[in-house]
């Protein structure tokens, strides 16, 4: 179809011009691009329900949706299929469209390439005029006349107009002629007057094609007859056939009279169409979308128009046209539906008629490019949504009605803490101004929305100015207003808290969250679950500050199932922490897992999750605004708010109870100070207590504490009363006090005995006494320990008959050094005000026998009878010398001639080297101490190197020696050995560590053996070992110990002592010294030692009848060497 031409043959009547007089008219031709994909055209036609869009109905129901200059082309009230002249307000109007599908055509006459050829020549009756057209990609000619003048003169001397009739023919290559126009001009004109032809070809024009102008009239030979016209112009056309595919767009053609300038141009239409879910319908009244069935992912094959935000917003996504080109895979199309439900349900519409429209529709017109992520969120803004990626694609949460979805504690945060804040007083907006777009009037217009009096008057007025973005309905507009009211006023408080992968994984944005914080619900009402018995049963945590309500509160518990969903059951049941609910759990909850108590007196806080992100440590942030269920009906109908119960803080609360007094005595700058310590069980969400008391009789004085307890310092010998009240978060008190009265004693009570006396033996002269602290601050600040002495080992001494065994230590002092005094060492201590403890604490000390270093052994095995008996490898007993020696080489058998033989024993020369191994006895091979002991050994060994045939006979002249006492022997050398088992020497299997030098120390080992090396490196050179020993010693050794005796008690010792053997000193001729101290001997009491072992010893208390008794005491062994 072609923009609307007008009729050639049309006489416009121009009333300003005389009758019959000829004028040119001009028009103007406006092409507008209204929209990108294809759109559902009229609004009207669509609402109407005209749906063949090329009909002449359609087109005029399309002219009552263009306004130019804010005036309807049609009139609303004209019929869609035959409208009457009266019922156009604007005349020659031309329009066409095209609504943007893929394969549209094009409009004609909107876009030509037009190429002029002035003529201007004359047409008469006997000389047509002819333009030829050469080219075949001509879609038309425009012929323009002129008319120079037409009138006549008649002879009474009016002029009055004329008429000419004219012809157009085309005359095609192939012979084809054909009239185009036959048209007569009437009129008169004085001035020249122009005519256009439009003269269109067909695509089976045969080409070159004559265009021919020709003159029926005859012509005027009269000169008062003036007619005469010319073929002025020939204007070949090119359509551009340009169909712009995928663009909706109009062509308007005005006339030039009525508008001297474009005019402003309104198109009331229904954008694009959309792909909506398969089982929608949409409401061709509002463009409301509902559902029929369950929605299976899929969607319909033909898109349609709509007004619902949600598929408006998945349509901008998913385009890659004019959106965002997300893949369709992205996104998650259910929640866009659960949306779209939301939006469409219809609402009162405000006009007071009881009309509904959908809660939210979505009328606009984007003409400019803009960031995708403002859009988006303009978009959103409409629906009250939020986009947020969930499961690796996008999805959108809708704040509308819905219930919670999961719930924290102070038990499932970190830390344990929720961080709230608010916004300041003075932000808080009491008057809205929401503007949006007057379909009527075709203006923006302001809805205003105003709080009551009341908050207007505590936060004053305060205006705030918003835009409704792709907002037609002033209801809808009032709507937004309230929303943003209501938030100003209500949900100002943001929380934010941190939680465990578990819960963070399972919260998305937009869900509803219940807390129960017991900081601001004032009482803990909810932890983990610290077992579960069934579906029916579970058991709680923390019962000692949990608030677990009587059931005549009609108590419900919040349970998180395993599958991460929530449920809330009435509680039938209450036996301590054990729960147990009216109806089973669709699951058995996890152990551990979140819980919510909850009465009509206390409820927990409801919020909206706005945000969930991961931490570095793998918790998950979450900041949710305040939320509260009763909105919706009061931005939609004005419903009053519900009260929620969500504190106790705000309740008078009852007095304390368990109220309680006790004394104590305190350091303060060094001194002691006496004061009372008030306690009392707390009672919850109490901000604060009060304590009014006074001392006998005299005035009450008043202290505050946050706590549950007051200390009052320096206090008075006497009675004291006490009344506390609770104050609630209002500063509300109790309506009673709990009371009490107390008998305080100040510092005349005297300290308490000394505790936990213990004796410890630090040497032979020294011990340490020990014993507990002290506790009683006047004794620490001021006070003494006296510690005195007796000589009576019975246990029956006395402190007033003993004497100071060391000056009185400081209070503080908790141990002392003291020196070993057989006896009873008896202990009071003394406050500042010096008030001895009534009682004494003592300990008996009988010390052992003080015992030098035993020597176990002294060898000599030089004063052997006969000596040196022990085994001799190249060595030999010299008795001219008395010592041992190297032997010599030679054989007798070899001497030639004895009387060149200087010594018999050192035939042939000494041996090079030689041993002589000994042990622990005369002609013994090892030293045996019958376990393994620490053993200190002492060489003994003297020798001398000599020239054995160096004699005066053999040496010439005196007079010639040089050194009369012979030639230094400084070739020789002997050393002394040791080698160490730890096995028995006797076994004959014993494993030795080996020969070692024998340095003067100590050796573990239970048996030893000795050797002496002797070396010469000059055979005319040897050593003589006159002497030759060691000396074997066990050191002294101590070991001491605490025990409790039980009837004859065996004390084993850590490590046993040496106490001699068959061989050395004798079989326990060396038994351990043992001293016993006895901590907590009654009057009479006395102890037996028996059976001294060189690993034990018993022993037995009896009291004075001779009976066994239990007591404690220190036990001092001394004795020798440490075995093991």
């Amino acid at each position: 179809m072609a923009i609307q031409e007008f009729d050639q043959t049309t006489v416009f009547n121009n009333p300003d011009l005389p009758s019959g007089a000829l004028s040119s008219k001009q028009f103007n031709t406006v092409v507008e691009i209204v929209g990108e994909g294809e759109l559902e055209g009229s609004a009207t036609a669509s609402k109407a329900g005209i749906t063949d869009k090329t009909s002449t109905a359609y087109f005029n129901a399309f002219k009552k949706d263009i306004f130019l200059n804010g005036t309807q082309v049609l009139q609303e009230a004209a019929s869609n299929t035959a409208p009457q002249d009266s019922d156009f307000n604007f005349k020659d109007v031309g329009f066409d469209f095209r609504l943007g599908t893929a394969d549209q055509t094009f409009i004609e006459g909107i876009s030509n390439i037009e190429t002029e050829t002035v003529i201007g020549t004359t047409v008469t009756t006997s000389t047509p005029v002819t333009h030829t057209v050469s080219q075949s990609n001509i879609n038309a000619v425009r012929v323009t006349l002129r008319f120079p003048t037409m009138q006549k003169f008649e002879d009474n001397g009016d002029i009055n107009g004329v008429s000419v009739n004219i012809l157009i023919k085309t005359i095609e290559n192939d012979g084809t002629t054909t009239t185009v126009i036959d048209d007569t001009v009437e009129g008169r004109s004085t001035n020249a007057y122009f005519r256009d032809y439009l003269i269109k070809f067909s695509s089976t024009t045969s080409f070159p094609v004559a265009v021919r102008v020709e003159r029926v009239t005859a012509d005027s030979s009269d000169s008062r007859l003036v007619n005469a016209f010319q073929f002025n112009q020939a204007t070949n056309i090119i359509f551009e056939q340009n169909a712009y595919p995928n663009t909706a767009h109009v062509a308007l053609r005005f006339n030039a009279e009525q508008f001297p300038r474009i005019p402003k141009r309104v198109f009331r239409i229904r954008g694009r169409k959309i792909k909506i879910p398969h089982n929608a319908t949409v409401n061709l009244q509002t463009g409301a979308i509902s559902y029929a069935g369950t929605f299976n992912g899929t969607f319909k094959t033909d898109k349609e128009w709509t007004t619902d935000p949600a598929w408006i917003l998945y349509d901008l996504l998913i385009d890659t046209r004019a959106g965002c080109g997300i893949p369709e895979s992205n996104l998650d199309k259910f929640s866009f539906k659960t949306v779209s439900e939301y939006c469409g349900a219809s609402v009162d519409a405000g006009n007071g008629d009881g009309s509904t429209e959908p809660r939210f529709a979505c009328s606009v017109n984007i003409t400019q490019q803009q960031e995708a992520y403002t859009l988006i969120n303009s978009l959103c803004s409409v629906m009250r949504v939020m986009p947020f990626y969930s499961a690796g694609g996008i999805a959108i949460s809708q704040d509308a009605p819905k219930s919670a979805s999961y719930i924290f504690t102070n038990a499932n945060v970190v830390e344990g803490q929720f961080v709230y804040t608010g916004s300041s007083l003075k932000t808080r907006h009491t008057v809205i101004n929401v503007s949006y777009f007057d379909m009527v009037t075709q203006e923006v217009d302001v809805e205003t929305v105003e709080a009551d009096t009341a908050t207007q008057t505590k936060y004053g007025v305060v205006v705030k100015n918003i835009k409704a973005f792709a907002t037609t309905s002033r209801n809808q507009a009032r709507r937004l207003g309230r929303w943003f009211l209501y938030n100003e006023q209500n949900s100002g408080e943001t929380c934010t808290f941190s939680t465990t992968v578990a819960a963070g994984a399972l919260v998305r944005c937009g869900d509803v969250i219940e807390i129960s914080d017991s900081l601001k619900a004032g009482v803990r009402r909810g932890g983990l679950l610290k077992s579960v018995t069934n579906t029916t049963t579970v058991v709680l945590d923390d019962s000692a500050n949990t608030d677990i309500p009587s059931l005549g509160a009609s108590p419900t518990i919040s349970v998180i199932l395993p599958d991460g969903s929530l449920e809330q059951k009435t509680i039938s049941n209450i036996s301590g922490t054990t729960i147990t609910v009216s109806s089973a759990f669709s699951a058995a909850p996890n152990q551990h897992a979140p819980f919510i108590l909850e009465t009509s007196s206390l409820e927990t806080t409801t919020w909206r999750v706005v945000s969930v992100k991961e931490n570095e440590d793998k918790t998950f942030a979450i900041t949710a605004l305040s939320h509260d269920s009763g909105k919706y009906a009061f931005v939609e109908d004005g419903t009053a708010l519900p009260t929620r119960n969500i504190t106790t803080l705000t309740e008078v609360k009852d007095p304390p109870e368990g109220l309680s007094a006790s004394e104590k005595i305190v350091i303060i700058n060094g001194t002691a100070v006496p004061k009372i310590i008030l306690d009392w069980i707390p009672q919850a969400g109490v901000s604060k207590y009060q304590v009014q008391y006074r001392a006998n009789n005299g005035d009450f004085k008043t202290i505050e504490s946050p706590s549950s307890n007051v200390e009052i310092f320096n206090t008075d010998v006497g009675t004291y009363e006490f009344r506390v009240f609770s104050f609630n978060a209002l500063g509300q008190p109790s309506r009673t006090p709990a009371e009490l009265t107390f008998e305080a004693v100040g510092k005349t009570a005297p300290p308490a005995n000394i505790t936990g006396l213990t004796y410890e033996p630090l040497t032979d002269k020294l011990a340490r006494l020990r014993w507990n602290p002290p506790t009683e601050s006047d004794v620490i600040a001021g006070g003494k320990i006296f510690i005195r002495h007796t000589p009576d080992t019975t246990g029956n001494g006395t402190f007033s008959n003993a004497t100071d065994l060391v000056t009185a230590v400081a209070g503080n002092t908790s141990s002392v050094e003291i020196p070993i005094l057989a006896g009873e060492v008896i202990l009071r201590s003394q406050d500042d005000g010096g008030r001895f403890s009534t009682g004494e604490t003592s300990v008996v000390i009988d010390p052992p026998d003080a015992l030098p270093a035993l020597i176990a052994q002294t060898r000599r095995e030089d004063n052997d009878n006969p000596k040196f008996q022990g085994t001799k490898v190249n060595t030999a007993f010299d008795s001219a010398s008395n010592s041992l020696t190297l032997a010599g080489v030679g054989l007798f058998d070899t001497i030639t001639n004895f009387d060149n033989e200087t010594s018999i024993d050192f035939v042939g020369g000494v041996a090079p080297s030689g041993t002589y191994e000994f042990g622990g006895s005369a002609g013994g091979t090892f030293l045996d101490l019958g376990g393994v002991f620490a053993l200190d050994l002492k060489r003994h060994m003297k020798s001398q190197a000599i020239f054995p045939n160096d004699l005066l006979d053999s040496r010439g002249l005196i007079d010639s020696l040089q050194d009369f006492d012979g030639t230094d022997s400084v070739d020789v050398n002997a050393i002394l050995e040791v080698n160490v088992t730890q096995d028995d020497p006797s076994s004959g299997s014993a494993t030795y560590a080996g020969f070692q030098t024998f340095a003067n120390g100590t050796y573990k080992g239970r048996g030893f053996k000795f050797r002496t090396t002797l070396t010469s490196n000059d055979s005319a050179q040897t050593i003589q070992v006159t002497e030759l020993g060691y000396t074997a010693t066990l050191q002294r050794r101590t070991e001491s110990g605490t025990q409790t005796s039980s009837g004859l008690t065996t004390v084993t010792f850590d490590s046993p002592f040496f106490v001699g053997t068959s061989s050395l000193l004798g079989a326990n001729s060396q038994l351990p010294s043992i001293g016993i101290t006895a901590n907590d001997l009654q009057a009479g009491d006395f102890f037996n030692l028996s059976d001294i072992t060189a690993s034990s010893f018993k022993v037995q208390f009896k009291n004075s009848s001779g009976a066994s008794v239990n007591r404690n005491f220190n036990f001092t062994a001394v004795g020798f060497g440490k075995g093991g």
